[in-house]
């Protein structure tokens, strides 16, 4: 049986190039990793379900977009129709930690002006004696941004399948509070598919009593 979603988010993937983003979204949605990953030309697309409840799956639209700044004008135009993401910088690269504000600003400027939901994500933990970023610089950077932080390891598949979730749930709480919406004209949060149901948003979150004929 199709397995049921309530939701779709759509989500993106932001950060320098070689940051990991392709590693973190294969270890997530494919369950492996390369030590060799061919830089993204562009926008590369991945997608997987999420139980965020018993029985309650959100369907993730997940864009890994191209760190590299000749790609920008293409991965800008993935902004807009995005619920959020993870903004993902390398724990051994600084420069990569260095530029995360200026991610963040292009990212909010162009999702404006519907609400968003980011979480930071040190990447590479595994790498510790190459740390050129400390937890606690990172957990003030994520206090500035107004988001939450994590730290991964695609290798270790540390914290990978948390910082999906995590982020979920957290646009699912959102979207219960009235906080975000489901809107015609944008991409990032779409109402699901439940069979012989035709249901609201509001509808979508209340349980169902089920007939076990």
């Amino acid at each position: 049986m199709e397995a049921i979603w309530i939701y779709q988010f759509r989500l993106i993937v932001i950060g320098d190039s070689t940051v990991g983003k392709s590693c973190l979204l294969r270890r997530f949605t494919e369950g492996r990793f390369t030590d060799v990953s061919d830089p993204t030309v562009g926008v590369d697309f991945f997608a997987r379900l999420v139980e965020i409840e018993p029985g309650k799956r959100i369907k993730l639209q997940l864009w890994d977009t191209a760190g590299q700044e000749r790609f920008r004008s293409i991965t800008r135009s993935y902004y807009r129709n995005s619920v959020g993401g993870l903004l993902v910088f390398d724990l051994t690269n600084r420069r990569s930690f260095q530029h995360l504000k200026n991610w963040l600003d292009e990212a909010r400027m162009h999702m404006q002006p519907f609400q968003t939901v980011f979480m930071l994500v040190g990447h590479k933990c595994d790498l510790g004696h190459l740390r050129q970023v400390t937890r606690e610089e990172a957990e003030k950077m994520a206090l500035v941004f107004g988001m939450k932080y994590i730290e991964t390891s695609a290798k270790d598949g540390l914290n990978v399948e948390e910082s999906f979730t995590i982020l979920t749930r957290d646009i699912y709480e959102l979207l219960k509070k009235g906080e975000i919406s489901i809107k015609e004209d944008w991409e990032g949060v779409k109402s699901g598919f439940v069979p012989n149901v035709v249901h609201s948003s509001e509808e979508a979150v209340k349980p169902r009593r089920m007939c076990h004929c």
